[in-house]
């Protein structure tokens, strides 16, 4: 029973006019109370667990400063604070409680129920978690529901709380006046402050359990109780949702629609799982740097809803071993909920990190180790709802309530991290290592990945770590700013928590290096090339060595072609002396002229049938040859790219086409004929031999005129 000396003095002095007066100068939480329902309290069981959580999560002073003495017993709880909406409750009114400690404090000392009266020391939890909810309801009475059970020390409390909320009020009036503050909301630290805005539009994150639904159920379903699919859940009051950019099978809602989600049965199957982003996050990047049947060691977790999902995005083909669970004495039903969650792959070991060796038989496939660990946790803007959903130890709300943390206790967790890092990249089977934080504090992020690359232990026979660029992918241009040196951060916003990860593989081992045959050949051994035919890689293989081959014949036979074109071009020079009088001789019959139509069709400059007015010199050699000359040229080179030959003049035949009579030819036939001259490009290289050219008609020929190049004409186009 609690006795105080001025309980009866201040019971007669009540003056409702003059308690709210006093009320409305201390705002709660600097929020307007327009549109928002007035606060009726909350049930016993939830003050007694919240006093419980602050008992072990408060400030603890000097003994120079200590102003109020706490016990270390804890009350007694009934059995539906467990319920998981009376937790929510419990843990955010503790952590209220645990902001304003310094404040709560005092007004109890300045309104003197400190120490006129016998509190027993057990109780004094439970007094600052109901005054911050009395000061909260402006220190008016609690209603109270007809079944619900009551428990005596709450009633005791209560009933002194009223009996001083006069002297209460004008406490929390004058510590408002002292800090010049609108509210008590604004004597917290800037950093608290923002937190608290970042908390209140923080969206909900939840994977989809694959193992028991797909994407596609799962937005039917979401779309038949009214929900619509949105690209961004920003600023919309409605009930829509919308799909992670980073994370295919994370879903994205409001955080207005908590109470409306958790009741459908898409959460109470666990197909549906609340999550923060930032484990997500983790889990798909050792997804990606996953092989087939590679095991994963997950280290530190604090969630079972982690380990869950990391065995439902193996399809429950690798083995998930878990070691240093913080959250394994909590969940004895671990079969239970992972039958239920659909999960076969999980192995939880009892052994301390720390302890675990390479030559551990149970870990010769794990491939990739997941590092989740300890750290302070300073870019969760949310820290009740990341402790339920991780399951993390309550010491996380006690650097949350400060806005910091003193660099004594930043140093023995960078100390820790490091220390689980090293240890991680000793385990000589694994091949990549995912160190994943929540803290936005450099020295447990980088500085802690970057001394531990230049530590690494190189007497092993296995290839050192290396940083590797994020696998994620990134969403946007300040992503790509803050992951240009390998590392993949989020800074804390009203979208997401803040997040850091870095992925270190080992340097690939040049004495290891395997060819496209051999992974082609292992590829086959497992299965994956049904159908396809490995020879064929084969040929591939020796049509490139006789194209090599071709090429250096060809280099070494260039002097030669060069003289069989100078030799060439003598001949072409005698023959076209006699070319006025094969003009004159009559042309072929009606087979021969078919036959050119014919090969005109087929556009081959190669198959043309000769004209009868070409001298018989002309058709023997010229075709011959031409094919020859073709044949040494044909090199792997564009059509436009041909050899420099100095200029040269041909005189070729009248240009006939196919008629149905020998009278169409003559009647078509030109009375002159057609001097054909090509010019070559001026971007030549000058690597030929000089040749021979030739000049007009009667004129000797001359050897310094520009270069030309030797083209046939192509009537047939």
């Amino acid at each position: 029973m609690l006795n105080s000396t001025g309980e009866l003095e201040f019971s007669n002095e009540e003056n409702p006019e003059i308690i709210s007066q006093l009320a409305s100068l201390a705002l709660c939480g600097g929020k307007s109370s327009a549109g928002v329902p007035e606060k009726t309290g909350y049930p016993d069981s939830v003050y007694v667990m919240a006093a419980n959580i602050f008992q072990g999560i408060r400030i603890e002073k000097s003994a120079q400063k200590v102003l109020i003495k706490y016990g270390n017993e804890p009350l007694r709880s009934l059995s539906k604070s467990e319920d998981q909406s009376f937790r929510r409750l419990s843990y955010e009114l503790a952590f209220s409680a645990l902001k304003y400690q310094d404040i709560l404090e005092t007004i109890l000392i300045d309104s003197c129920i400190f120490p006129s009266t016998t509190i027993p020391d057990h109780l004094s939890s439970l007094i600052i978690v109901m005054l911050y909810d009395f000061q909260d309801r402006k220190f008016q009475t609690r209603v109270l529901s007809d079944n619900e059970e009551s428990i005596s020390e709450v009633q005791e409390v209560e009933n002194l709380l009223n009996s001083f909320k006069i002297k209460l009020a004008a406490a929390l009036a004058r510590c408002r006046i002292k800090h010049d503050a609108l509210s008590i909301y604004h004597i917290l630290p800037e950093t608290v402050r923002k937190q608290e805005l970042r908390a209140s539009a923080l969206p909900l994150y939840a994977w989809i359990n694959t193992c028991k639904i797909s994407p596609e159920e799962v937005y039917n379903n979401l779309k038949r109780r009214g929900y619509h699919k949105v690209k961004s859940v920003l600023h919309i009051d409605d009930k829509v949702f919308a799909v992670d950019q980073h994370c295919y099978d994370v879903l994205i809602f409001p955080s207005h629609l908590k109470n409306d989600l958790i009741n459908i049965d898409l959460f109470k199957d666990y197909k549906l799982i609340f999550q923060d982003k930032s484990r997500s996050l983790a889990v798909h990047s050792v997804k990606a740097l996953l092989n087939v049947d590679d095991d994963i060691l997950m280290v530190n977790t604090s969630s079972w809803y982690t380990v869950a999902h990391m065995s439902v995005l193996t399809n429950n083909t690798s083995k998930v071993f878990v070691c240093g669970a913080q959250s394994q004495a909590k969940d004895p039903d671990l079969k239970t909920l992972f039958t239920k969650m659909g999960c076969k792959n999980i192995e939880i070991l009892r052994e301390l990190f720390i302890n675990i060796e390479s030559k551990d038989h149970r870990l010769q496939k794990v491939k990739v180790i997941l590092l989740l660990p300890r750290c302070s946790g300073l870019g969760v803007s949310n820290p009740v709802e990341f402790i339920l959903n991780e399951h993390e130890d309550t010491e996380f709300l006690k650097d949350h309530s400060q806005g910091g943390i003193s660099q004594e206790k930043l140093h023995s967790l960078a100390q820790q991290q490091y220390e689980q890092l090293t240890h991680a990249m000793k385990l000589t089977k694994a091949q990549a290592v995912v160190y994943c934080t929540c803290s936005v504090y450099p020295e447990e992020n980088e500085a802690v990945v970057k001394k531990a690359l230049e530590f690494q232990d190189l007497g092993n026979k296995v290839q050192p770590y290396r940083l590797s660029p994020p696998v994620l992918p990134l969403c946007s241009l300040k992503e790509i700013q803050l992951s240009t040196d390998k590392f993949f951060r989020m800074e804390p916003s009203e979208i997401t928590n803040g997040c850091f990860i870095s992925i270190l593989t080992r340097e690939r081992d040049p004495s290891e290096t395997v060819s496209v045959k051999d992974v082609l050949a292992r590829a086959a051994a497992k299965g994956l090339l049904e159908g396809i035919e490995l020879g064929k890689s084969s040929k591939r293989e020796k049509k490139k060595k006789k194209s090599k081959t071709s090429l250096t014949k060809a280099a070494t036979t260039d002097n030669g072609i060069q003289m069989k074109i100078a030799e060439f071009l003598n001949r072409e020079t005698k023959a076209s002396a006699n070319l006025s009088e094969t003009l004159t001789k009559p042309p072929l019959p009606q087979k021969n002229t078919a036959q050119v139509g014919a090969s005109s069709q087929t556009r081959k400059p190669n198959k043309l049938a000769p004209h009868p007015t070409v001298p018989t010199f002309m058709k023997s050699t010229c075709p011959s040859r031409l094919r020859e000359r073709q044949a040494h040229f044909m090199r792997p080179r564009p059509e436009d790219r041909m050899v420099a030959l100095k200029p040269v003049e041909i005189v070729l035949p009248p240009v006939f086409m196919p008629f149905s009579s020998p009278q169409g030819i003559r009647s078509q036939m030109p009375t002159q004929h057609f001097y054909c001259r090509w010019v070559a490009p001026k971007a030549l290289m000058p690597t030929c031999l000089p040749t021979p050219s030739l000049a007009r008609r009667g004129e000797k020929p001359k050897e310094d005129t520009p270069s030309s190049l030797l083209r046939p004409p192509r009537p047939w186009l």
